[in-house]
């Protein structure tokens, strides 16, 4: 999208702002709603619809309508639905042939008003129910959507359709006994159906068992071979358990079936993620592009209208700007190739980096040379938009890249990633200041300990442990507990202090989530931080903080090594499946021998 067609957006109403910077972005199983409002069996009923119908005016636009949908000609489709609407503003068949139409063409927010007309005009059409439950799990209003699906399912009560549409949307609401209810009675009156074990096997792959849902993604293969999404999917399976060749291989298979073009890019990118578990480094970060493809169902639009930069593309001289992207925590940890970046520019070229507004300060200390600011992420019906308003003069910029980008250039093997201590700066006065409280509390060795994170959804649950297997640590003598974890964290705090007799000490006046120049300072006062891999930890590596992080395997960061290259100094513990009490008592024990207690 460009910076004019952006600014008609603003001006009609269509964009709003986010409250805060775009997630990162996540490969989700393919298993979502599935049918198609313009499929050959919804326009057969659509035709039916028309013929019983006595309205001789709108009868001939309506066909006209309906014959343009299935010539995949929306616009005219659109126009045809709207002249019968002039002739008849209450009939549902031309709110419903609007909505088929907007939603192909990709508007979202006007099908989702059209869909909701047709269903108040034609409150028995169980079908527009479905279309509208299907529309609405896309645009993530996830409750409107299992009402939709549930109202569908009261009317067809055996529908295979309706209850993959449903387990899906109860499966991404972390309602996973929820979802298998669902489905096991369909299944079991249906138990050939792939598609419903396909359906199955995500529900417990979200649920963090991998292992049990392969089987299910083999029965879906065996009676499906070609069933490109049980493929997929049972490939995504084998990452955690560290199974990435077979994980490349069913993706691979995957790719070679028909495909949907947003199911195609998700597979390529899932692809790359993959390869650079295998170490294969070069070829991932190439293959790691196709994040930025129309076709990408997460993709963001950057508005920038300027060259592109490529890996070939000449630095020296000249000015670049790069946008931050993902999470916050993917901007500090792609933001490692900025000094590379600066060096290649050399002294007479010019950098500009945005990054989420947390970030400017540290940012900017970090690196005077370059001209630091907010960008702005915004929503345009469901696609994510992101700008650089604090560049005035786009004209003066001759390139720009998302910031993940430049690792295509620089970063190409495990040996490219340099063994500096740190990339990132924290406020040195600030330092100070914490090493002073810190001093206060005792001559403890002082440890900052973090344990979740606030998108504990779906299968990221399986990366982080629950709170209890945290007792070895907790339990460490001689050392004193640091709270860095940000977000509501007192039930934590109090059991630790009533299940474990520890006090976590909380510093004062610090909000943990967005104060990150403080939580920089922080870290770097500190003996030692550990963790799971969340915004805080990569902000403490990055700027040099001795560093213990927690990495279960299928975690792409590693490289396909057993650390994170992107910090030398730090390191990492490598737990096995989900097993997390033995990997608490190894930090135990290595927190003694680290402070020789």
């Amino acid at each position: 999208m460009s910076r004019s067609e952006m600014q008609a957006s603003a001006a009609s109403g269509a964009l709003t702002p986010e409250a805060e910077a775009a997630a990162p972005f996540r490969l989700p199983p393919a298993a979502g709603a599935v049918g198609d409002s313009a499929s050959a069996a919804a326009l057969a009923r659509i035709d039916a619809a028309i013929r019983e119908i006595n309205a001789a005016k709108i009868l001939p636009l309506l066909g006209k309508a309906a014959d343009a949908l299935r010539g995949e000609d929306h616009k005219a489709a659109a126009d045809w639905a709207i002249k019968a609407l002039q002739q008849d503003e209450r009939s549902g068949l031309a709110w419903h042939l609007l909505a088929i139409a907007r939603e192909k063409a990709g508007d979202f927010r006007t099908s989702l008003q059209c869909y909701e007309s047709a269903l108040q005009l034609l409150p028995d059409e169980a079908e527009i129910a479905n279309d509208l439950g299907r529309l609405a799990y896309r645009l993530d209003m996830k409750d409107a959507a299992a009402k939709l699906f549930l109202h569908y399912l009261d009317r067809y009560p055996g529908s295979e359709e309706a209850a993959n549409n449903l387990a899906c949307v109860l499966r991404d609401d972390n309602r996973y006994d929820d979802a298998v209810a669902v489905l096991r009675p369909v299944i079991q009156a249906s138990p050939a159906q792939p598609l419903l074990w396909n359906t199955l096997g995500t529900v417990l792959a979200e649920q963090g068992d991998p292992s049990s849902a392969i089987t299910f993604f083999d029965e879906a293969l065996r009676l499906d071979p070609h069933f490109a999404k049980a493929r997929y999917n049972r490939g995504n399976a084998r990452l955690p358990l560290g199974q990435y060749d077979e994980a490349l291989v069913d993706c691979e298979a995957a790719m070679a079936e028909p495909l949907a073009p947003d199911e195609a890019s998700m597979m390529r990118l899932a692809r790359s993620t993959i390869l650079l578990c295998l170490g294969r480094i070069g070829e991932g970060w190439d293959a790691y592009e196709e994040r930025l493809v129309p076709e990408f169902h997460d993709v963001t639009h950057f508005m920038i209208d300027r060259p592109k930069w490529t890996p070939e593309s000449e630095l020296s001289g000249r000015s670049l700007l790069l946008m931050g992207e993902q999470g916050l925590g993917d901007e500090v940890l792609f933001a490692s190739t900025v000094p590379d970046v600066l060096e290649a520019l050399g002294p007479q070229g010019r950098l500009a980096i945005a990054v989420e507004k947390r970030l400017v300060g540290l940012f900017q200390r970090s690196f005077p040379q370059a001209e630091i600011g907010a960008h702005a992420t915004y929503k345009v019906d469901a696609h994510t938009i992101r700008g650089a308003p604090f560049v005035k003069d786009f004209e003066a910029i001759d390139l720009w890249a998302p910031l993940a980008s430049p690792l295509r250039r620089f970063r190409r093997s495990v040996e490219a990633y340099p063994d500096r201590p740190s990339f990132l700066k924290a406020d040195p006065e600030r330092v100070a200041h914490w090493r002073g409280e810190l001093a206060a509390l005792g001559p403890a060795p002082k440890v900052g300990i973090l344990w979740k994170s606030l998108k504990l959804t779906g299968a990221r649950r399986r990366y982080f442990s629950p709170f209890e297997h945290w007792e070895p640590v907790l339990r460490t003598p001689g050392v004193r507990l640091v709270n860095l974890q940000y977000g509501d964290c007192e039930a934590e705090i109090a059991e630790a202090r009533t299940r474990f007799g520890v006090d976590i000490w909380t510093p004062p006046g610090v909000d943990l989530k967005n104060d990150l120049d403080e939580v920089a300072a922080l870290s770097c006062a500190v003996d030692l931080v550990t963790g799971f891999a969340n915004a805080t930890t990569n902000i403490a590596a990055a700027c040099g903080a001795e560093t213990w992080l927690i990495s279960p395997p299928g975690v792409w960061p590693k490289l396909g090594t057993d650390r994170y290259p992107w910090y030398p100094q730090a390191r990492v513990f490598n737990p096995e499946e989900q097993a997390w009490r033995p990997t608490m008592e190894a930090i135990a024990a290595a927190l003694t021998e680290r402070f020789g207690l």
